[in-house]
């Protein structure tokens, strides 16, 4: 995992001016037995937000299909993952794609390789999936693909950072080539100076694909420190392990507002950052992360046209 200089642009705590344009156009990740239990997505996100559907190895893909079909009707655009370790085979992506584009009028993924250790086929990672050429077929708009700030211990067993550099210059070029448009959509993290670092490596290396950063929503310390253990999140984790040892706050739930105050100065000061948004990942529950955002978001609620 790449050792990064957490010192620089760190932007005062309180600096929450630009909070409400970054929040503007947010994205929110559900799973569908969580779904289950929301009786109206209409009363906690504004319809037109972007829902992407986290597909766990074992959920059926009626499940996926059934959780989009109704988000799409209600009026969100959908966005579901295609983990590529739990694919078995070419055969079973076109199925998958088309019950999706059927059911439920899906033009939109997050191509990623799954969290699972062992492969169920032929496909290990993103870059297999999009080399199929079946999203292209199928006219998907837009084609997410995952970012690590932090480094992944998975891609890159030694640490460091050169096989997701790699990846993503892979990445890079196929966006050149395909007529849907791409970004990177990252992993949760819980410390601003990491992602920026990040963000500006990718541009010195030619990299211009948008990020998405992955920000957890209001939660309680253990359940953050709990998924982000699991999840490999890095050197960002040290935040919550600092939290945790002050008392005053370890009764408390996390909140994202410092992060993405920090993330939206340092948008607000650098317009070309490839830092685009923010991904909500409701680790407390995605009512209480839908409460946080529509407080925090003000007039920016409403997600702006979808532009990546």
């Amino acid at each position: 995992m790449a050792i990064l200089n957490f010192g620089r642009r760190k932007a005062p705590a309180t600096a929450t001016a630009g909070l409400e344009s970054f929040l503007d156009g947010y994205s929110i990740e559900v799973m569908p037995r969580t779904a289950e239990k929301v009786e109206d997505f209409t009363t906690l996100l504004p319809r037109g937000t972007r829902v992407y559907i986290a597909h766990i190895d074992g959920t059926p893909i009626e499940e996926m299909v059934a959780t989009a079909a109704r988000l799409a009707d209600d009026g969100f655009d959908v966005m579901p993952h295609f983990p590529a370790r739990i694919i078995p085979d070419a055969a079973t992506l076109e199925d998958w794609i088309n019950r999706y584009q059927t059911e439920a009028g899906v033009r939109q993924g997050l191509i990623l390789a799954g969290g699972v250790a062992e492969p169920k086929g032929e496909f290990h990672c993103s870059m297999q999936l999009l080399e199929t050429g079946l999203f292209d077929r199928a006219g998907f708009t837009h084609l997410h693909v995952a970012g690590h700030p932090e480094g992944n211990r998975d891609i890159d067993p030694n640490g460091g950072d050169a096989a997701v550099m790699d990846a993503l210059a892979w990445k890079q070029a196929f966006s050149q080539r395909t007529d849907a448009k791409m970004a990177l959509a990252t992993q949760f993290v819980f410390d601003a100076a990491p992602v920026i670092d990040w963000a500006d490596r990718l541009q010195a290396a030619g990299i211009d694909l948008p990020v998405h950063v992955g920000v957890a929503g209001p939660a309680k310390l253990q359940t953050l420190i709990k998924f982000a253990i699991a999840c490999g999140v890095g050197p960002s984790l040290k935040v919550l392990q600092k939290r945790a040892m002050d008392v005053s706050k370890l009764v408390l739930p996390y909140e994202p507002t410092d992060l993405l105050a920090e993330l939206a100065a340092h948008k607000a000061a650098n317009p070309d950052s490839l830092i685009a948004q923010a991904h909500i990942f409701p680790l407390g529950g995605i009512k209480t992360a839908a409460s946080w955002v529509t407080t925090n978001a003000g007039s920016a609620g409403t997600p702006a046209a979808l532009t990546a």
